[in-house]
């Protein structure tokens, strides 16, 4: 059973920094490319970081890049989002996701939220 556990999340003041991690269980992490997107109140959810391949060179979001970096550790099956100089333009719930085949299988998600 492929499974996406988000972590890290919480509070954070402006130009503060927060870790994010991705607990992967069911399937091949280090083989599979993994992406984390967000979903502010009102909003769509929106793409944050996405590998290109598994570990390899990652595209990011205009709004983040500079700011945000993903990560992995393929010995502990955990992919990270390292969030630096964070705005109050950044609080959302905050998702990661894999794709297997067809399908898209989702974390439930960390709310950061960025406020003095």
């Amino acid at each position: 059973q492929v499974q996406l556990v988000e972590s890290g999340g919480g509070l954070v003041q402006p130009g503060g920094s927060l870790r994010l991690s991705c607990a992967a269980s069911g399937f091949g992490f280090s083989t599979y490319p993994m992406s984390w997107h967000r979903q502010a109140p009102g909003k769509e959810r929106e793409l944050v970081a996405a590998e290109t391949s598994a570990g390899g060179t990652a595209n990011y979001a205009d709004s983040v890049k500079g700011r945000f970096t993903i990560s992995r550790d393929n010995a502990k099956n955990t992919l990270f989002l390292q969030m630096n100089s964070v705005t109050p333009e950044d609080t959302a719930v905050y998702y990661c996701r894999v794709r297997i085949g067809i399908r898209r299988v989702w974390g439930q998600g960390t709310q950061v939220t960025v406020s003095s």
